[in-house]
């Protein structure tokens, strides 16, 4: 069976309208459930999250303080102090182009599947089908990638602290980071089976400490670091440790990570359907986090640049920016805030997967996993109402692919290099039919008007260009060891997308299925807080 041939009866009504919102809590809750009933669901969560909670969590995924920490090896090696900071100027504008794009998305259809469900809206009935298929597929293993990496970089913080207090004669492996990683996810796991007005309130907590970390951080290292860099240095010193040439083409490897800090644009479209007025908060918060993560990104790598002595005696430790705190502020400070470093991680891991489990847990409700999905996978927790299967089952992959680490580093780098650039394929393929089809496309509340297509195709460019970064090797000579395996995953990643519908899933997935019995269904919120569904007049 062609794709042309494949049923698409039971995708959602096109939305036509929206309806102004009301200041009042309970119109709010009973206008966004109407919403959601256009779009073809029933409310099935519980609506805790508002704009600053939305705001904080999206902050927590980009986990500046922290992943600046892990990344920052990779501009300082391949273009010197000025690769630390004009990469991240340079890359963050094409990242904060997708991430806008993303926002309109969201904004016109704010459901917990996100940009996999878009794919059904902005292409034609008889492509929508596959294309929701393979960018469902694609989102989902990059989400479980950024998930497990996330978690095994806690892991190795915590180590480099602990190192760093036994005056570095401990010195971790990666069966003491898998050791701990499998522990971190356990517990990330148990803090994701809260129902959702906890993980709200815990939520907000997020950004007011890392906000304070970078803050703290900075302040410390600019009064403690003596003698600090030039500013000539700073901002003009290109060098390669990478052996590419020329420098120039070098110096474009720095852009891996403001890509990989500034990435899983779309964690806060999957918690729409816990969020009050999604199709206005959920972008807002989206667009306001990234150029929080844009512009205060590039004052902390600066402040690094400034204060980081001599790059070749930071190069070769395994946590390049702790080793900065420690060389400026001692031993205690550079424990503190590689500790603090940690604690962001697992805000971020806490976040990610919670953003993972509600994404499964949408999928799995329009039967894109087989078997398992309808019958485990979409089941909602009576008494605590979210996807308690969805959470375990995202907690376990990503303990098992970390379990990589323990027999090759290099297969698990390759792993851990392919979720930046599968997340933003599955960002990218609503953002092309988004152009192709444009009559197709129902604006939502936040939108761009006029500056749509511009900043849409920038954002597609930009992907296409930093896909090829990330699937190159970082050195010269390439060895067995250093070789980037990463574009080997990411083919191997779509091969079994489109092999499996081939086989089957053409037959079993018709693209996002209604839930709601009926496209005129709305959903009342009583006084109590529940829901039930009735016709609306």
């Amino acid at each position: 069976m062609g794709v042309s041939s494949v049923k698409t009866s039971a995708r959602p009504t096109q939305v036509i309208h929206r309806k102004s919102y009301s200041s009042s809590n309970d119109s709010d809750n009973l206008s966004t459930a109407n919403e959601l009933g256009e779009l073809g669901y029933r409310e099935e969560l519980q609506r805790e999250f508002g704009l600053f909670s939305a705001f904080s969590f999206a902050v927590s995924i980009s986990g500046l303080f922290a992943t600046i920490g892990t990344t920052f090896y990779y501009p300082l090696s391949s273009g010197g102090a000025a690769g630390t900071v004009w990469t991240w100027l340079l890359g963050g504008a094409g990242c904060m182009c997708i991430a806008l794009s993303v926002a309109e998305l969201v904004s016109a259809y704010p459901t917990s599947g996100g940009l996999y469900y878009s794919c059904s809206k902005v292409f034609p009935a008889k492509w929508a089908p596959v294309m929701c298929w393979v960018d469902g597929w694609v989102n989902i293993l990059g989400q479980i990638a950024g998930v497990a990496s996330s978690d095994f970089g806690a892991a190795q913080m915590l180590l480099a602290a602990v190192s760093m207090g036994s005056d570095f004669t401990y010195v971790p492996t990666n069966d003491h980071a898998v050791g701990v990683m499998a522990a971190i996810l356990c517990f990330h796991g148990f803090v994701n089976s809260f129902p959702t007005r906890y993980l709200e309130r815990i939520t907000k907590f997020y950004v007011i400490f890392h906000f304070g970390c970078l803050i703290s951080g900075a302040i410390a290292l600019l009064a403690l670091t003596h003698p600090k860099n030039e500013a000539s240095y700073v901002f003009t010193h290109v060098e390669s440790n990478t052996g590419w040439s020329p420098v120039g083409f070098s110096f474009m490897f720095g852009c891996l990570s403001v890509s990989w800090t500034m990435t899983d644009y779309d964690a806060t479209a999957h918690i729409c359907e816990e969020m009050k007025r999604p199709a206005v908060i959920a972008p807002w918060a989206i667009s306001l986090a990234m150029a929080f993560t844009y512009g205060i990104g590039f004052l902390y790598n600066i402040v690094l640049a400034f204060c980081m002595g001599d790059p070749a005696l930071i190069l070769n430790e395994t946590q390049p920016v702790a080793s900065i705190y420690y060389n400026s502020l001692g031993k205690g400070g550079g424990i503190f805030f590689t500790v603090a470093m940690f604690v962001v991680m697992n805000f971020v891991g806490i976040s990610s997967l919670q953003a993972c489990s509600r994404t499964m847990w949408s999928q799995a409700r329009d039967g894109l996993y087989p078997y398992i999905g309808k019958k485990y996978l979409y089941r909602v927790h009576k008494r605590f109402q979210i996807p308690l299967y969805s959470v375990w089952l995202s907690t376990a992959l990503c303990i098992a692919i970390n379990l990589i680490a323990l027999g090759s580093s290099t297969t698990i780098n390759a792993i851990f290099n392919v979720c930046a650039i599968a997340l933003d394929w599955s960002y990218i393929i609503p953002i092309v039919g988004r152009i192709f089809f444009p009559d197709l496309f129902k604006p939502g509340p936040w939108n761009l008007g006029r500056f749509s297509f511009f900043v849409n195709m920038w954002a597609i460019l930009w992907t296409l260009f930093i896909s090829i970064i990330f699937f190159m090797p970082t050195e010269l000579p390439v060895t067995a060891n250093n070789m980037n395996y990463a574009v080997v995953f990411f083919v191997g990643i779509i091969s079994f997308s489109v092999f499996f519908w081939n086989v089957g899933g053409y037959k079993v997935y018709r693209g996002p299925e209604a839930t709601a019995p009926d496209p005129d269904i709305a959903s009342e919120v009583d006084l109590r807080g529940e829901v039930k569904d009735e016709k609306r007049d």
